[in-house]
């Protein structure tokens, strides 16, 4: 899997090298960071510890090989949003159990805190990067941590009141051990007075 997902960028490699591009985005993941204490930033070192951000480091590499001028590389942190098909734990999967009527399963106490994006915004802030042919690498994160306990009490409270909130053994360590913030000094920088949409507003228009 990971040799046909390098192949899908040689491809495109293939296609673009001859073409006269006067810029080009690559959608890439906040995977590509090694695990930190402190604020993740764009300087932060690339270790990823998992396939998937190896895969998303791998093609970074490439692209920067041959678009080393007009290359604009996106890194979003986790990402949420109405219709997600991802499923993943977190906001997207709450949200589907809730209006199924369930209750929601936290992993421990759901203490890890993590960043996460609401869908819209990581679309507002990556169009608009784009038109203006943004060249360099940027983390799209909101500078703000938060536990899966909250998020899951916000869904209960804004979605369904009725579901309560259970509690499973863990079966192995916290992710990323359990936290991982990032500094968006950057982004606040480019986009001054950005409002980035919270998980408590974006659960109350659900």
């Amino acid at each position: 899997m990971f040799n046909y997902n390098i192949k899908i960028v040689e491809n495109l490699i293939e296609v673009l090298v001859n073409k006269k591009l006067r810029h080009l985005t690559y959608l890439s993941s906040d995977a590509v960071y090694k695990d930190s204490k402190g604020l993740i930033t764009e300087d932060s070192p690339c270790e990823p510890d998992s396939l998937h951000g190896l895969m998303h480091l791998t093609r970074e590499k490439i692209f920067e090989n041959y678009f080393p001028n007009n290359l604009c590389i996106l890194r979003p942190t986790l990402v949420y949003g109405k219709e997600d098909p991802h499923n993943g734990y977190g906001p997207n999967s709450f949200l589907k159990i809730a209006n199924k009527n369930q209750n929601i399963q936290l992993f421990g106490k759901g203490e890890e805190r993590r960043d996460h994006i609401n869908i819209d915004d990581v679309g507002r802030i990556s169009s608009k990067l784009i038109l203006n042919s943004f060249v360099g690498k940027i983390n799209i994160v909101t500078g703000k941590v938060i536990t899966f306990y909250k998020i899951a009490k916000t869904i209960q409270k804004n979605i369904n009141p009725n579901i309560k909130i259970e509690f499973r053994k863990r079966s192995g360590p916290m992710p990323h051990n359990g936290y991982r913030a990032f500094d968006n000094k950057k982004i606040s920088r480019i986009f001054k007075n950005f409002k980035f949409k919270t998980i408590e507003n974006w659960a109350s228009d659900e």
